[in-house]
């Protein structure tokens, strides 16, 4: 053990230690010699299991078969309540935005299950915020938009489209 004499002599004059300064240093050196390493120390991270994250551990929590997915269920509710016979404008661009995002939001292999979800009425109501959707592009929702599409089609048929496009009421 060093006195601080002893360590004041190897270090310049400009940088004397106290003696309350040493005591602090030689506490926490023996503190570090006492929990064996600063490594050790700190080594609270290592109370969580990262193996259960591995993508071989990993099981995406099943829904029952009575129980749909959460977005699909907010699809239904924004098609619900779609302001069809609104005339505010605002409205309508709000209602289009909560629409893209839920359809954006849906993986590819979720949009067939979405679909047949669905029942005549909000089909059209979906292929009416489809084809709006085309008229504001986003970055990536034009395919996205293109793959609902097919879907909506392979469904609904043709006939969707033609009251989609004979329909007076806009979304």
């Amino acid at each position: 053990m060093h006195n601080v004499k002893d360590l004041n002599d190897y270090t310049s004059p400009f940088t004397k230690i106290s003696q309350e300064q040493y005591s602090s240093i030689n506490y926490h050196h023996s503190e570090y010699e006492r929990r064996g390493s600063f490594v050790a120390a700190c080594s609270a991270f290592r109370k969580i299991d990262v193996d259960q994250y591995n993508e071989d551990n990993y099981k995406e929590d099943e829904c029952g078969e009575s129980q749909s997915p959460p977005s699909i269920e907010a699809l239904k509710t924004v098609l619900r309540n779609a302001p069809i016979s609104s005339r505010n404008q605002m409205v309508k661009d709000a209602a289009l935005n909560v629409v893209m995002q839920v359809l954006l939001s849906m993986k590819s292999s979720q949009i067939e299950e979405a679909v047949n979800a669905l029942d005549r009425d909000h089909l059209d109501i979906l292929m009416k915020y489809i084809y709006r959707g085309f008229e504001t592009p986003s970055e990536g929702s034009s395919g996205q938009l293109l793959a609902w599409h097919e879907k909506v089609h392979a469904v609904a048929g043709v006939g969707c489209i033609v009251r989609v496009l004979t329909d007076k009421k806009r979304v």
